[in-house]
C-alpha cells in the first residue's frame, strides 16, 4: 500500500506554484518585501480585495476559475480608476483540505490573469487557515499625476453610463444555485453557458482605463450590483440619480431570461459581479467617450443622469418610478 506524497513545505510551494510568475520588483519571491518604483511622474493606486470560499465562490468552482477571478475582481477596480496595472500581493490561506492539483489549477489560472493583464506577482504570505480557503489581493497601479479617477466626483447634470452588459453574473449565480429553475428552460445551451461563465469570469475594463482619464468625471467598477454602485457614487458625490430602465443594456441571454420570469430584472439591477465600469460624463465629451470606448472593444451605454438631491436613485419604468433601498450585495 502506498503512502500519500508528503505535502510541500511553505517555501517549495511558493517556489513551485508563485515563484514562475513573479515580477522583477518580486525579487523571484527569495525577499520579504518586493521593490517597487514607480515611474516618473506617475501616482500609485493601491487597491485589494478578499474572496471568502461560500461567499464570494463555490468551493467546487474550478480552481483555475477562481485564481482567473481572485485577480480579475482587483483589476476591475484599477480599470474603474484609469489606472495601468503594476504588480499585485497575494496572500492565501488554505484548508486542511487543499490538495497539490487544487493548488496547481488555481496557479494556473492566477498566472494566467497574471499575463493577461501585465500585472506580475510582488509577494505575499501563504498560511494554514481554521476556516474556508479565503484570497486576499492587494494590487498596484499607476496614473499620471492627479489623474485618478475618482467616484466622488460626479457632477450634476452629467450622464449616467455603464459598460458592457447588466446582471449576466447574477443570473450565472443562479444558475449555479438552481440549474434546473424554471425560468432556464428556454434558454438554449449557448445561453447558459454565457451566463455561466459571466459569473465565473469577470472582464475588467481596462482597455477603458485612458478613455475614462480623459472623458469621465467619475467612475466606478459594478461589483455589488448597478443600483447600489449608482447610490454610492450618488452619496459620495453629494447627489443623486435618475435612470431609465429601458436604457439599462442587458445581453439577449439576459433579455430571454426576463422574457421568461420577468421578476429577474430586479435581480439583474440589484445583482454583483458585473464587473462592468460605471460612470459619469460631461454632455461635451460624451460623444467622443461613447466613440473611445466602442473603438476599445468596450462599448459604453448612457442609462440616465446625474441631478441634485440626496435620495436613493430613481429607475423610471414607463410612468412607474423604483428606489431600491437595498440595492447592492453586503458583506455584512
Amino acid at each position: 500500500m502506498s503512502t500519500p506524497a508528503a505535502r510541500p513545505t511553505e517555501d517549495e510551494l511558493i517556489a513551485r506554484y508563485f515563484a514562475p510568475m513573479a515580477g522583477e520588483g518580486g525579487l523571484r519571491l527569495l525577499d520579504d518585501a518586493a521593490r517597487i518604483v514607480p515611474p516618473e511622474g506617475q501616482d500609485l493606486i493601491v487597491t485589494v480585495d478578499a474572496l471568502v470560499a461560500g461567499g464570494h465562490f463555490f468551493s467546487d468552482d474550478p480552481a483555475t476559475a477562481i485564481g482567473r477571478k481572485a485577480l480579475g475582481v482587483n483589476m476591475s477596480d484599477l480599470a474603474a480608476k484609469g489606472a495601468a496595472p503594476l504588480g499585485f500581493l497575494l496572500t492565501l490561506a488554505l484548508p486542511d483540505d487543499w490538495t497539490a492539483e487544487w493548488l496547481s489549477g488555481f496557479s494556473d489560472g492566477l498566472g494566467e490573469a497574471a499575463s493577461t493583464y501585465r500585472c506580475p506577482l510582488l509577494g505575499g504570505d501563504t498560511v494554514a487557515a481554521r476556516g474556508p480557503l479565503t484570497i486576499s489581493i492587494t494590487a498596484l497601479g499607476t496614473v499620471p499625476h492627479g489623474r485618478m479617477v475618482a467616484r466622488t466626483s460626479a457632477k450634476a447634470g452629467e450622464r449616467v453610463c455603464v459598460t458592457g452588459t447588466i446582471g449576466d453574473a447574477a443570473l450565472g449565480l443562479v444558475l449555479r444555485r438552481q440549474p434546473g429553475a424554471g425560468w432556464t428552460s428556454g434558454l438554449s445551451i449557448n445561453h447558459r453557458v454565457y451566463l455561466t461563465d459571466r459569473y465565473l469570469h469577470p472582464r475588467p475594463r481596462l482597455a477603458l482605463a485612458e478613455i475614462l482619464r480623459e472623458h469621465a468625471s467619475a467612475a466606478m467598477d459594478v461589483s455589488d450590483g448597478l443600483a447600489g454602485d449608482l447610490a454610492k457614487m450618488a452619496r459620495a458625490s453629494g447627489l443623486s440619480a435618475e435612470v431609465d430602465v429601458d436604457l439599462i443594456p442587458f445581453s439577449l441571454a439576459g433579455r430571454g431570461a426576463i422574457a421568461a420570469d420577468g421578476r429577474l430584472r430586479d435581480r439583474m439591477i440589484t445583482g454583483g459581479d458585473d464587473y462592468e465600469i460605471l460612470c459619469t460624463v460631461p454632455d461635451a465629451k460624451l460623444a467622443a467617450f461613447l466613440d473611445a470606448a466602442a473603438r476599445a472593444g468596450v462599448p459604453a451605454t448612457v442609462i440616465g443622469r446625474m441631478i441634485e438631491g440626496d435620495e436613493t436613485p430613481v429607475f423610471r419604468d414607463g410612468g412607474l418610478e423604483r428606489r431600491y433601498d437595498r440595492g447592492s450585495f453586503s458583506h455584512f
